[in-house]
């Protein structure tokens, strides 16, 4: 019996031999090689994406846009980088309008006063925004033309943005807001902006976006690409017309961007015709030329 029971210890003790050098050699084993370099700068963007801070994620992109020699994340930073301008653009034009309309509405001298110092800010910003969209254009098609895709490679912002801004809302009717909810209107315009922007990027709307993005990338085709640029492009070139902006060079510089991409998109649909596309290009075409016309 005590050599049964001596059997039966010996066993334990090298049963627990064995998982304790299992549980050690999974300890000891090479950890996970977190990315350095642009891969950790373009890892650092998306998560600030996903987050909402939108700009950090601009700073993050910033030298990889510029990068010379390019690097394999180059062209998905300025993608990336794109879609931020874009949606900037898109909120701060609408807050712009809003506080343009509040203004013109609100009886209230004061209220007045405060809402054309904040429509005159935000088209400050707008101006910024628009040029460093014109400017990311540049270089994704710097040489003339664009990727056959364009990789979108970033996760949907986790928290989403409002349909519409009751906010601004009642700024439009006359109404006040006090400055702790302006700056919320802001955010919520901004989140709003982004969103929207993503949902024309891959040329749908927020919930086709959010699937399309639920991987953390997506593959736009380049002349679907090129009409959502030169649609932004044109947004933003109006900031700088008469009725806003007053800055006839920027406005034709911001045109002349915005054609070269559509020069860009129409030559990607010689290899893959697309008629719908390529009318929407030439539509693009001819906006541009009408928006120097009217500048």
């Amino acid at each position: 019996m005590r050599c049964l029971m001596h059997s039966f210890s010996r066993s334990c003790c090298l049963f627990a031999l064995l998982v304790l050098t299992s549980l050690l050699a999974v300890n000891c084993s090479a950890p996970v090689q977190k990315p350095t370099g642009p891969g950790h700068d373009y890892d650092s963007a998306k998560d600030m994406f996903k987050r909402g801070r939108f700009d950090r994620a601009l700073d993050l992109t910033d030298g990889l846009s510029t990068a010379n020699p390019t690097s394999e994340y180059t062209e998905r930073a300025r993608v990336l980088r794109a879609v931020i301008y874009a949606g900037q653009l898109k909120s701060s034009k609408q807050l712009a309008e809003g506080y343009g309309k509040g203004s013109e509405t609100t009886k209230n001298p004061h209220f007045k006063a405060e809402y054309v110092r904040l429509r005159h800010d935000n088209l400050q910003y707008a101006a910024r925004t628009a040029l460093g969209l014109a400017e990311t254009a540049h270089q994704l098609a710097a040489d003339g033309t664009l990727p056959k895709e364009a990789t979108l490679e970033a996760s949907f912002p986790t928290t989403e943005g409002p349909v519409e801004i009751a906010a601004l809302a009642r700024v439009e009717q006359g109404g006040w807001i006090e400055p702790d909810v302006q700056d919320n209107t802001a955010t919520d315009a901004l989140r709003k902006g982004v969103d929207d922007a993503l949902a024309d990027a891959v040329a749908g709307d927020r919930s086709k976006a959010r699937n399309a993005l639920a991987g953390g990338s997506t593959k736009i085709g380049g002349a679907d690409f090129a009409i959502f640029l030169a649609k932004e492009i044109a947004d933003g070139a109006v900031v700088f017309d008469r009725k806003h902006g007053r800055d006839p060079q920027k406005l034709k510089t911001l045109c002349d961007e915005g054609d070269e991409i559509v020069k860009a998109g129409l030559a990607l649909l010689k290899d893959s015709p697309d008629k719908d596309k390529e009318k929407e290009l030439k539509k693009l075409q001819d906006k541009f030329k009408t928006i120097i016309k009217n500048g």
